[in-house]
């Protein structure tokens, strides 16, 4: 074991591919994954609550999965060419997606985000772009652009702190408050003449748009002639089958996808209007508006064996029911944690998704967040790790799967009660990973 673990913190930079930033004597290597459990080098077993940030919505090592990859790999694991099983899951997404007349692959959520923009900033000449501030959109420069600003500046103005970009190297992208429709539809009016696209999380991180807030930007996106982007990479296929445009009824003129769509396997699926879609046509590149679009594995037949797999999982009666009902058992069980234990916080989300934030003022917006001690939030989420919790300590972000049931959700709850009262809210602190404020400066910046 410890020889596997040096040999990480060697060549990675604190020992990982990146957001699981672990104090060295929790650093570990995972050997293997089946449903909702996995096993490090040591033998140890984990239940988890990350699912490969979301892209194993089916679990660890699913049947279907396994048997699908498996059957196409020994034919050629990749041609950057249109396979049967790309023509299948392109269908798929066609005919369940009311955005989506028709689509293109590319290899990850962070691809297809990139392209969506492209292609809206091709399609109306316009050279801006509104994101709304604390949103995650992909490893790229607008994706990341004021995701954990520290001292957020005036919208629009976008923050660039921890981005490794140089600061207002992107004039042309602007930011805008979640769930403030009055505000953002204000921003949206001043700037429209430039302005190609809003892109948005409908549910941003875990937390749910208010009544109305998507229906009022649709409005106004639409009254302006801008394009409306929905980044469905997380919200794919989780919340419903349909994805977000399904569950709160909200058609985009653009979508991205990724994550769950995968299987477990790396995907990224952009779409919307054929007259939008139209711009990457190869024989129109003569034309003012044509946008180059092309992945190197996106669309593999790989990955899409993968899906095709995934999304008959997906589409098994009672799916979303149980996914739901499980995500409201785990949100209801961490709440009584939290007022037994007398901790000051809430929890958010929605469908399988959960987040413990530690402030009792009402979560809207990245803003409001900024009222939770992110400090008290890393040193929960370490002690849960040290528990055998696998999660991401960056962030409070729970993924739940198909494979998890109650009685996981029950072995978490009561490590979670009994980190709660480790970490003291109120006295002395009896654990390590009790909050500090010089010490974790980075907690709660989860991206993921």
């Amino acid at each position: 074991m410890e020889d596997c673990i040096e040999r990480s913190l060697k060549v990675f930079p604190a020992g990982s591919n990146g957001e699981f930033n672990l104090p060295e004597e929790l650093a570990t290597v995972i050997v293997s994954g089946k449903g909702c459990e996995l096993e490090d080098c040591a033998g140890r077993r984990f239940i988890d609550f990350s699912m490969g940030w979301g892209s194993v919505l089916v679990g660890h090592s699913h049947p279907d999965v396994v048997s699908a990859v498996s059957r196409r790999i020994t034919q050629g694991s990749n041609f950057a060419y249109v396979t049967e099983e790309s023509i299948e899951v392109a269908e798929e997404i066609v005919r369940i997606s009311p955005a989506c007349d028709t689509v293109r692959f590319a290899a990850s959520g962070s691809e297809a985000t990139h392209y969506c923009v492209r292609m809206a900033r091709g399609f109306t000449g316009r050279p801006k772009v509104m994101k709304f501030e604390g949103a995650y959109h992909g490893a790229h420069d607008f994706g990341v652009a004021s995701v954990f600003p520290q001292q957020p500046p005036p919208h629009p103005k976008v923050d660039w702190s921890g981005t490794g970009t140089i600061p207002g190297s992107d004039p042309l992208l602007l930011s805008a408050p979640f769930n403030d429709a009055a505000t953002t539809a204000t921003l949206i009016a001043e700037h429209a003449e430039d302005l190609a696209a809003v892109i948005v999380e409908p549910l941003q991180r875990c937390t749910p748009p208010e009544e109305g807030f998507l229906e009022k930007l649709r409005q106004v996106t639409r009254q302006h002639g801008v394009l409306l982007i929905f980044d469905e990479v997380v919200t794919g296929f989780r919340l419903a089958y349909g994805g977000a445009q399904e569950y709160y009824g909200v058609t985009p003129d653009l979508v991205a996808y990724g994550k769950a769509l995968g299987g477990g396997y790396p995907i990224g699926v952009y779409g919307g209007r054929a007259d939008v879609m139209s711009c990457t046509r190869e024989d129109r590149s003569d034309k003012p508006s044509y946008v180059w679009s092309a992945s190197t594995l996106g669309g593999n037949p790989i990955s899409t064996a993968a899906s095709r797999a995934a999304l008959a999982v997906y589409r098994q009666e009672s799916t979303y029911d149980r996914l739901h009902a499980l995500g409201r058992y785990l949100r209801d069980g961490m709440r009584r944690a939290l007022m037994n234990t007398g901790a000051p916080g809430q929890v958010i989300g929605d469908g399988p998704l959960a987040q413990v934030v530690f402030t009792t003022e009402p979560i809207r917006n990245y803003r409001s967040m900024l009222t939770a001690n992110r400090d008290r939030g890393r040193a929960v989420m370490l002690g849960l790790f040290e528990k055998g919790v696998f999660l991401n300590p960056m962030g409070t972000k729970l993924y739940l799967s198909l494979a998890h049931d109650e009685a996981v959700c029950d072995e978490f709850l009561e490590k979670f009660t009994a980190t709660l009262r480790e970490t003291s809210f109120g006295r002395a602190a009896k654990t390590r990973y009790a909050f500090n404020e010089s010490a974790c400066v980075s907690a709660g910046r989860s991206a993921i």
